[in-house]
């Protein structure tokens, strides 16, 4: 997990995004978890926004959030899917300065093991923008699950630490 825990000086600043046409509040269970996960792992969510599958407005609000200082991760949760709406990676993979490959291949790599071939379907990226981590994970609660236990949260507190200098 996260060398930092929340309330030290050395915690990470978290954003949590929810991305979804179809899914109101009350609905969204991938956000819920993508926080409570991120907070296990160390994290302090400072923030959690939703919104729509809206490819210029996940831009501004994750570009908006990366030049803003207050946050170290950015994590989005949906539309990294290949039906119609699915337009997270477009909005996301644009804003990175450095791209984390391993990141989709390990969570791919793993997801076969639950889901078989569908999981070759994910368009899971990361990578950083400025000195920001920042994570496009599916919508489905338990692919937020098991991003965040094996492949995010291992790493997250070096990756912050390499990135804050």
């Amino acid at each position: 997990m996260s060398e930092a825990h929340p309330g030290s000086a050395q915690a990470i600043r978290a954003l949590v995004i929810t991305v979804s046409d179809s899914r109101g509040e009350k609905e969204d269970l991938s956000g819920p978890a993508l926080k409570e996960r991120l907070e296990a792992a160390g994290a302090a969510v400072a923030r959690v926004d939703r919104v729509k599958d809206e490819r210029d407005e996940i831009a501004r609000i994750v570009a908006s959030a990366a030049l803003s200082g207050d946050f170290d991760l950015i994590a989005l949760t949906g539309g990294t899917g290949i039906a119609p709406r699915d337009v997270t990676y477009e909005a996301v993979e644009p804003l990175l300065d450095k791209r984390l490959d391993g990141f989709g291949e390990a969570f791919r790599r793993l997801s076969w093991e639950e889901v078989g071939a569908r999981s070759v379907l994910s368009r899971a990226v990361a990578g950083t923008r400025g000195r920001v981590l920042i994570v496009a994970l599916p919508g489905s609660t338990n692919a937020v699950k098991l991003a965040v236990d094996k492949v995010l949260a291992p790493v997250m507190g070096h990756a912050v630490k390499l990135l804050r200098g």
